[in-house]
């Protein structure tokens, strides 16, 4: 492939910002970052990483838990990159096992046929705690057995990145399991206090689901789950940045007291009108049976409104659409930053940071 040269008039690497600056990638590599050749009459505005989305549920009308299909996750593609997201991990709320294994075969048959930006399968529960249940089927809702556990990660080898569970329902030698199969445990729905949320915390639970939401609360006389993230030092949690799952003043808040430990998910699902997650769009997010389900995020859309309602640093606001997701997922393949050698996944802005194109490598 020949040498491809891109101008533009502002670069974020995802560490510093630099003007005036062209960027040369060659077979989905980038070469070289410098000024020699910069092109004013046909530089972009802004570049920026491409962003990184861990849990988003399905797209144009097709729910993944109800069409577990390859079809369903090209969709989620094409929603994700509409919205700034290169890469993605698809995702399912509680399900049976069946239905858990046809999302497997989903992400398997996509990603050995060519399909791009899939991390692997976000599943979502069965596994938490029916207090905090969300928009979550209870009687779906259960603490696993090892056999159960075991034949899901043996079926789905490779294919699975992500569990959310609620600690406190599942035996610690189920969680060090699911761990060694590498796929990232990330403590959500769960009704845990403050003691055992931080027992948990600091002994290899890294990372956390949708702060605020679906987890005990921070009160002055008990703290929860929510307060030992923010008492933490190093454990990472998602965020919906949507003024609906999180007021954006709340989001200020966490911001200040977690600082890089803090980072943006779509949680987006779609229209659907069957199965027994049924979703309806309420203005700009959706609803299930009155209950708030999901939301009408990109990750764009999430950058946007960080900047323009929570008053963080545009720079700052990609790093929690892209740099802080990968450090989550510890992936090679998953930079989140713009770097020699690296790959040329980059997001193309104007100047009010609307989508211009995507280049993927």
């Amino acid at each position: 492939m020949m040498l491809t040269r891109l101008s533009t008039q502002e670069l974020f690497t995802g560490s510093r910002w630099l003007s005036e600056v062209v960027i040369t990638f060659e077979n989905g590599k980038i070469k070289s970052i410098i000024k020699e050749g910069y092109d004013p009459k046909n530089a972009m505005p802004l570049v920026v990483p491409a962003l990184i989305d861990l849990q988003i549920y399905g797209a144009e009308n097709k729910l993944l838990s109800e069409y577990p299909e390859a079809a369903t996750i090209e969709k989620i593609y094409r929603y994700s990159l509409a919205g700034g997201a290169a890469y993605f991990q698809p995702t399912i709320a509680s399900q049976s096992i069946e239905i858990i294994f046809k999302a497997i075969d989903a992400v398997k048959e996509y990603t050995i046929n060519g399909g791009k930006g899939c991390i692997g399968l976000h599943i979502e529960g069965p596994w938490i705690n029916v207090a905090k249940k969300g928009a979550h089927l209870a009687s779906l809702i259960h603490a696993p057995t090892t056999k159960e556990v075991e034949e899901i990660i043996a079926y789905g080898k490779g294919y699975i990145s992500m569990i959310t569970l609620a600690p406190e329902v599942v035996d610690k030698n189920i969680i060090d399991l699911i761990k060694k199969n590498n796929i990232v445990v990330s403590a959500g729905h769960t009704d845990a206090n403050y003691e055992i949320a931080t027992h948990f915390l600091n002994n290899g639970i890294t990372v956390a689901t949708h702060l605020y939401n679906a987890m005990s609360a921070l009160q002055h006389r008990t703290p929860g789950m929510v307060g030992a993230l923010f008492n933490h030092k190093t454990a990472m949690c998602s965020l919906v940045s949507d003024g609906y799952h999180v007021d954006f003043a709340a989001i200020k808040i966490a911001k200040q007291i977690m600082g890089e430990r803090l980072f943006c998910i779509s949680d987006a699902v779609t229209t659907t009108h069957s199965g027994i997650y049924q979703h309806q769009l309420v203005g700009d997010k959706y609803e299930s049976k009155g209950i708030l389900s999901g939301s009408a995020l990109t990750q764009l859309k999430s950058v946007n409104n960080l900047v323009e309602e929570v008053g963080i640093d545009l720079g700052e606001a990609i790093r929690m659409c892209s740099l802080y997701p990968a450090k989550v997922m510890k992936n090679k393949k998953l930079l989140g930053a713009i770097e020699i050698g690296g790959k040329a996944d980059l997001l193309c802005l104007s100047s009010n940071h609307e989508l211009i194109k995507m280049i993927v490598a």
